[in-house]
């Protein structure tokens, strides 16, 4: 008797621990984390569609055209039906290469002077302001560009560049307003909101310990930033690296203002350019036949590619920068 009550006992025991396992298994937490978990990996799900399709697009282009397709340098779609994407490849790295050379600098003063310099009611709402330029369509950057800042450059800076360093090959030449370094300039203006937004926040997680520290040991304020600088210096790299793909995958603004002119190399700065998105943008409606879009969709795939390697390293660079940050402030 005594033996079957306690077998019951424990089957009512078992049953009941199920029993409210299974309810936990229900509950509206772990709902919300199922469904998170499936709309996270939705995203990598698009991804592995969308590198699908360009592939599936641009086979024809890589079987007929190969390695020569990167390495080629002629663009003639009418006549022999070649295409070779190299000169849009430097033009990309070209004119991103001159937004980074412009942005870099001011973005570093602007994250420098919002995390140090500025009182903190003050400097939120020069934050505020300074995202809201990242909302700003691209297409109202080029058409900025085309009526107001290649007037401006035309008459008012480059003339005066070319008269002081003409006699360098880089700023000689005719000046048409729009070329590679007002393409440049552009990108610049559209890449240093979320640049300086990235290094702000970086600036801001350095221990408040790191510069107390420097300040007690007799250091100015500007040896304090350089202090704090050097503290995030792996983050502002990986925020250097985040503005570079932003800068290399814009397309409206680009187009609009440097020329789209395909050749190997440029006689100058001033000279018209092409970079990969712009030509995708200007000839996928005129792709008339089944290699011409394939080639458009090859030059598609390289631009994602390095896209999509730019933006992994340089977010891997700042997660770890601040992983590394937060660790030796709570020691």
């Amino acid at each position: 008797m005594e033996s079957s009550r306690k077998i019951s006992l424990f089957n009512h025991k078992l049953n009941t621990k199920h029993f409210s396992h299974f309810k936990w298994q229900i509950n509206g937490d772990n709902i919300f984390k199922l469904v998170g978990a499936l709309f996270a990996s939705s995203i990598l799900l698009l991804l592995g569609l969308m590198i699908y399709e360009l592939i599936k697009g641009s086979w024809l282009s890589i079987q007929t055209f190969g390695l020569d397709f990167i390495l080629g340098t002629k663009w003639d779609p009418a006549i022999s039906r070649v295409f070779g994407a190299l000169p849009l490849i430097l033009g990309t790295v070209v004119t991103s290469a001159i937004a980074l050379l412009i942005a870099v600098p001011i973005s570093l003063g602007i994250g420098l002077a919002l995390s140090e310099y500025v009182p903190k009611k003050f400097g939120f709402a020069i934050s505020f302001l300074v995202e809201l330029l990242a909302a700003v369509p691209s297409v109202i950057y080029g058409l900025w560009g085309i009526f107001v800042l290649i007037p401006f450059l035309r008459d008012h800076v480059y003339s005066h560049l070319q008269t002081l360093f003409g006699f360098i090959p880089i700023f000689s030449g005719p000046i048409y307003g729009g070329g590679v370094l007002t393409g440049g300039i552009v990108l610049a203006i559209m890449i240093i909101p979320t640049v300086s937004a990235v290094m702000r926040d970086l600036f801001s997680v350095v221990p408040t310990s790191q510069r107390e520290a420097m300040i007690a040991l007799g250091a100015t304020k500007w040896e304090t930033a350089k202090t704090v600088i050097s503290y995030a210096r792996s983050g502002v790299i990986g925020a250097i690296i985040l503005g570079l793909g932003r800068a290399i995958g814009e397309t409206m603004a680009v187009t609009m203002v440097i020329g789209n002119k395909f050749q190997v190399w440029p006689s100058s700065l001033f000279d018209a350019w092409y970079t990969m998105s712009a030509i995708i943008a200007n000839e996928l409606l005129e792709a008339t036949y089944d290699l011409y879009v394939s080639a458009l969709m090859n030059v598609a795939l390289v631009l994602l590619f390095v896209t999509l390697v730019i933006n992994i390293l340089s977010r891997l660079i700042v997660w770890r920068t601040l992983r590394l940050v937060r660790g030796m402030a709570k020691e």
